[in-house]
Parts: structure tokens; sequence; C-alpha cells
């Protein structure tokens, strides 16, 4: 019988997909971002306040159906992908019991497995770091291929997607990265929105009790001008909403 290791539950989630939305967050991570916020998600082997069946874990879901019917379940991480099993039948059954359901993913896990998922899932959140190839290992400890070719298949599949890509001073924040991403969305009709999403410092403090130096240390928090200024790159050259 298939388990899955969860972080954490949220039940009144609104800012993992449209409306209101029951959030399961998974533990294990296969991937090491620089900027990450929950580094106490990335061991899989780590203990975990939840360890539930699919069905448990929709039980747990249909608590909630009053709030949530008009949004749904989000699985996040960590990186939910690394728990295929799982996720391909809490899927299954939640869209059987008439629930939308959306990925939260970084796309580091790509393969066949992955594609019998996406044919249960209304929606993809779809991380993207960086474009640039020379910059990802460094900055995410993995590379950008994998990212790259669940991108190209959502258009494939015209799976409705969400671009979330995380702004970070100093790295990501210049005018020719951000111009060179929002120019490589006009390429793809699937995506109905991208979220840009300001870097902070709020998980450092999670570094410090796990004993793990933090990689960004003296980057300051992106400001609210900044966030404007590449909000207004994207709105240049895209048609869907910049959040």
């Amino acid at each position: 019988m298939v388990k899955g290791h969860l972080h954490s539950i949220e039940s009144f989630g609104t800012v993992d997909g449209p409306g209101i939305r029951f959030v399961a967050f998974f533990q294990g991570c296969p991937m090491r971002c620089a900027f990450c916020h929950n580094p106490d998600t990335w061991d899989f082997q780590r203990p975990v306040p939840f360890e539930m069946t699919p069905k448990e874990l929709l039980e747990e879901v249909k608590r909630y159906k009053p709030f949530i019917k008009k949004g749904g379940v989000t699985c996040s991480g960590g990186e939910p992908l690394m728990q295929t099993e799982f996720l391909l039948e809490f899927f299954q059954l939640c869209q059987q019991a008439g629930f939308h359901t959306a990925l939260d993913t970084s796309g580091a896990i790509f393969n066949e497995k992955v594609k019998q998922v996406l044919q249960y899932t209304d929606l993809v959140l779809l991380d993207i770091k960086t474009l640039d190839d020379d910059l990802h290992p460094s900055y995410t400890g993995h590379t950008r291929s994998n990212n790259q070719a669940m991108l190209d298949y959502l258009q494939q599949i015209h799976k409705p997607t969400w671009i979330r890509h995380v702004i970070v001073p100093h790295y990501t924040d210049d005018d020719q990265h951000l111009t060179l991403l929002a120019k490589e969305l006009q390429r793809y009709d699937n995506v109905e929105c991208v979220e840009l999403l300001p870097y902070h410092t709020l998980g450092t403090y999670k570094y410090k009790e796990l004993g793990i130096p933090y990689p960004l240390e003296g980057i300051p928090p992106l400001s609210d001008k900044q966030k404007k200024h590449a909000t207004d790159i994207f709105c240049q050259y895209l048609q869907c909403p910049i959040l």
C-alpha cells in the first residue's frame, strides 16, 4: 500500500492556484535552490507529521469541501513528483470526487510516470528558476533540461499552466534576464498567467536550525519598486495576467 510523506497541510490556501484550496506539501526535493525557504522539506527520510494513503488524504480533503468547491486541491512541496505513485492515485481519486487538481512543481523530474500524473492534473504551476544554462546548476543543484522538457510537453498536450518565477536581486533581477524569460514565454499559448515572486529572507532561520549555511547571505529582499519594474517588463511582451 503506497503512502505519502507529507511535510504539512493547509486547509485554506489562497496563493496556490485559483480559488480557495486544500494544499498538501510533500516531503522530499531533489533540488537545492539558493533561495529556498523550506530546507526542512529536502530530506525525504526526515520524520514527517503526516504519512497517509491516497484515500486517507482524500478523506481529509472532503472535510473542507464546502470551502474549496470553487477552488480545489494543490499538491506542492518539496517536490510532489518525487512521490509519483502516491500522487497519481491521489489525483485520480480527487478528480473522481469532483475536485480541481493543481500540481506545483519545479519540473526537475520528468518521465513517463510524470506524464501519467499530468493526465489527472487540471492545472500545472511550473517554477522556472532561470533560463541561464550556466547559472542553473550552481543556483539550483540541477540542470534545467527536465524543466524545459516539461514546459514543452505541457504546451504539446495543451495543459493549462501558470508560470512561477522567483526574482532574486543580483541573480535574476536584471533587465536582460527578465526580458529573455518574458520573450521565451510568448511561445507558449497554454500559459494562462505568470506569477513573479519577490525573493524574501523569511526562511533563513530554518538554515540555522538545521546547521546549513545560507547560500544567499547578505542578499536583500526584492523591493516593491524592483517587483513593479519586473512586472512592467513582462507586461510588454505577454497578454496573460502578470501577478
